[in-house]
C-alpha cells in the first residue's frame, strides 16, 4: 500500500506541475526513478516538449536512458519547475537532503526553479527535524576542511559532526563535486534558517542539507494508499 501510494503521490506531482514547453529540474535518489518514468510517459503519451536539467550523475544517467532531452544551467538558468525528494520534512517544509550526497547540485537546481516540489513517503514527515531522520544533516566539505568544520560545528551548535565513511571502497564518501561528507547529529530543534547561514559561513563549507523557506508543496504517499498535500503554513 505504502509503496503504491508514493507511486501516486509521484504520479501527482509530474502530472500537476510539468507542463508543455518547460525546463524541470529532475532530483536525485530512489524516488525520484519513479518520477522520470512518469515524465517520459507524459512526454511519449502527449508529445510534450520537455528538457531535463539533473542534479547529480545518477539523475543524467536516468534522463538519457528515458530518451528525455538533457540540459544544463549553462544552456537553460531558470527552470521552470524542480522536483525532487527529501530525508525528511517538517511542519514549515523545511528539509533534511542530502542522505544521497547530492545537496550541493539539488540545492542549486532547486534555486534556479519557479518551483520547487518535494515527493516523499510517510516516514519522512515530522512536526520537528530530527524524530524520524536519525542521520542528521548533511553537510558538504571541501576535503581539507573536514576536522576544523566538525570541531565549530560540534563547539558551536552541540552534537557530533562525522565524516561519512563509504560502503563499497575504503575512506569517505566522495561527492559528485570530489568533496567530503560530513554528518552532523544534532542534539536539539534549532532555528534552521539561523543555523543553515552559520554553518555556511565556517571556512570550508560547500553546502548544507538543510532547504530552508524553498519548497512550495511536498506530495506524501501515506500508509494507508492516499496522497496528502502539505503546503507551507500561512504566516
Amino acid at each position: 500500500m505504502a509503496e503504491e501510494a508514493n507511486k501516486l503521490a509521484i504520479y501527482a506531482a509530474v502530472d500537476n506541475h510539468v507542463q508543455n514547453n518547460q525546463v524541470v529540474g529532475v532530483g536525485s535518489g530512489s524516488t525520484i526513478v519513479y518520477a522520470v518514468d512518469r515524465l517520459a510517459e507524459r512526454v511519449r503519451q502527449e508529445k510534450l516538449n520537455i528538457v531535463c536539467v539533473p542534479t547529480s550523475f545518477q539523475a543524467r544517467q536516468l534522463i538519457l536512458q528515458r530518451g528525455l532531452t538533457l540540459s544544463d544551467l549553462d544552456r537553460n538558468p531558470e527552470l521552470d519547475v524542480a522536483i525532487d525528494g527529501a530525508d525528511e520534512v517538517d511542519a514549515a517544509l523545511t528539509l533534511i537532503k542530502g542522505g544521497g550526497g547530492c545537496l550541493t547540485q539539488e540545492k542549486i537546481v532547486a534555486g534556479c526553479a519557479k518551483h520547487f516540489i518535494v515527493i516523499a513517503d510517510f516516514r519522512k514527515d515530522s512536526s520537528a527535524l530530527g524524530q524520524q531522520w536519525k542521520k542528521g544533516v548533511p553537510i558538504e566539505v571541501i576535503p581539507m576542511a573536514y576536522t576544523p568544520v566538525s570541531r565549530a560545528i560540534a563547539k558551536r551548535f552541540g552534537g557530533e559532526a562525522v565524516l561519512r565513511m563509504a560502503i563499497s571502497k575504503a575512506g569517505p564518501v566522495v561527492t559528485d563535486n570530489s568533496n567530503f561528507l560530513l554528518d552532523w547529529k544534532f542534539e536539539h530543534t534549532h532555528n534552521w534558517k539561523e543555523v543553515n547561514t552559520a554553518i555556511k559561513m565556517i571556512p570550508g563549507v560547500v553546502e548544507t542539507g538543510l532547504f530552508v523557506g524553498m519548497t512550495e508543496r511536498v506530495y506524501f504517499g501515506m500508509e494507508d494508499g492516499s496522497v496528502r498535500i502539505r503546503d507551507p503554513p500561512v504566516n
